[in-house]
């Protein structure tokens, strides 16, 4: 699963090893999450959103933590349309469980330590390099 950490206007991208998913599993959009748990001590992060293995995104105020087809006239998951146009779409519940890939989170509470230096940045250069071998 990969964790987002967005703080002030950057994101920095987590990958959560299988043995950890497990702890996450039952938490909601807007709980809370210790940063020492992913490797940011002193870090207060609150979850923000999500998508699942097929990208389908992760709705608040649909509780529970299957997918479901509903009806949309705004919000996440609602292509921008005209006004007063409604479109049955699929989307996840809010509820983090073992078929979410990606969990969207903010930092409520700033640690000691910069996320820049948790979390340093690769180079484009290295990322093309590591898909050519």
């Amino acid at each position: 699963m990969k964790i987002v950490i967005s703080y002030k206007e950057n994101s920095y991208q987590v990958e959560l090893p299988k043995e950890k998913e497990a702890h996450l599993y039952g938490l909601k959009i807007g709980d809370k999450l210790d940063g020492s748990f992913i490797g940011a001590a002193g870090y207060s992060l609150k979850i923000s959103g999500g998508s699942d293995k097929d990208g389908f995104p992760m709705k608040a105020d649909l509780s529970g933590g299957s997918r479901k087809s509903i009806l949309l006239s705004k919000g996440v998951g609602f292509p921008k349309g005209k006004k007063g146009e409604r479109v049955r779409k699929s989307v996840r519940g809010n509820s983090v469980s073992e078929s979410i890939a990606q969990l969207n989170t903010i930092v409520e509470q700033a640690g000691p330590t910069s996320l820049d230096q948790l979390f340093p940045r690769k180079e484009k250069k290295e990322k093309e390099e590591e898909k050519k071998e």
